[in-house]
């Protein structure tokens, strides 16, 4: 949006200050990935810039540490961890925290906010106060699930890992969710009722397709807090369970490898993708909202 030729000194002002307030902002928080993803092309395992990087010069770029990702056992096995667990939790973050954002979209529901407050709390208390929560509460179902079921340990790992990390997704999934269910036309659900629709049938051919673009936004997001997450599984999961963020802070401790570079390039590049996906659902959606032109 430009200025109006009407605009005042003060808003000429504030809107050039404004931009450079924004270029800023985003310069500061762009600048380490800028930085990371071309150490991560480093022919030699250093962790800045060397003569030959700063040169240009092709031979002081190369491969390696991306072949030493998809070849090396341990970084294979965290990232196909990564891999089970977050699709698993994004799954019943998104059951569970769809069906909770339309039940507190209805007006007859008592303490509906005291409830989505609950809900979202993952979100708001600090994450190592949850994984301290989550590793005593979470040791006591393995200890039952073992003990009493008779379940192998490492089964038992991966579902206390899934199950935390679903807990992480379904704020995500209820506020994205709830937000679409601010526009919806409570009329249509009520006109496929009396014409002998059940509750099940209106839900998934009626309300479902209308916020289907805030579950899959919701769903990504879960993915992505999932893939990304390493407080909780460090508390919750065992060695078996190590996942890629895991191997990452390990590797940050125990071996200075730009292997890491390498691997935190390929999360920003999914990152990316992701994000892209949600911000073009989130203009689907507002087109069959009608709160803007297709």
């Amino acid at each position: 949006m430009s200025l109006p030729i009407y605009a005042t000194f003060g808003q000429r002002v504030w809107y050039y200050a404004f931009r450079v307030i924004c270029a800023i902002i985003f310069i500061f928080l762009i600048t380490p990935i800028l930085v990371v993803i071309p150490l991560s092309f480093n022919a030699e395992n250093f962790f800045t810039f060397t003569p030959e990087m700063l040169r240009l010069d092709p031979e002081g770029y190369s491969l390696k540490h991306y072949q030493d990702f998809f070849t090396n056992a341990e970084w294979q096995r965290s990232f196909k961890n990564s891999l089970i667990i977050a699709p698993i939790a994004t799954v019943i973050a998104v059951t569970l925290g769809t069906l909770a954002a339309i039940g507190l979209s209805q007006s007859h529901v008592p303490f509906r906010r005291a409830i989505m407050a609950i809900l979202i709390s993952p979100m708001i208390v600090p994450l190592i106060i949850s994984a301290t929560g989550m590793f005593f509460f979470y040791s006591k179902i393995g200890n039952f699930m073992e003990g009493t079921m008779g379940l192998d340990k490492n089964f038992v790992g991966y579902v206390k890992v899934i199950l935390a990390h679903s807990v992480l997704g379904i704020p995500f999934v209820i506020i994205t969710v709830t937000a679409t269910l601010v526009g919806f036309d409570r009329s249509l659900t009520r006109a496929a009722a009396s014409m002998g629709a059940n509750p099940v049938t209106t839900f998934f051919k009626v309300q479902m397709p209308l916020i289907l673009p805030g579950v899959i936004s919701g769903g990504l997001f879960a993915f992505i807090t999932s893939f990304d997450e390493v407080v909780v599984v460090l508390f919750v999961g065992s060695a078996s369970q190590k996942t890629l963020p895991w191997q990452m802070f390990t590797g940050l401790r125990e071996q200075i490898s730009p292997t890491i570079l390498a691997v935190a390039t390929i999360l920003v590049v999914i990152s990316i993708l992701l994000l892209t996906m949600v911000e073009l659902l989130r203009r689907r959606s507002e087109r069959l909202r009608g709160l803007s032109p297709g």
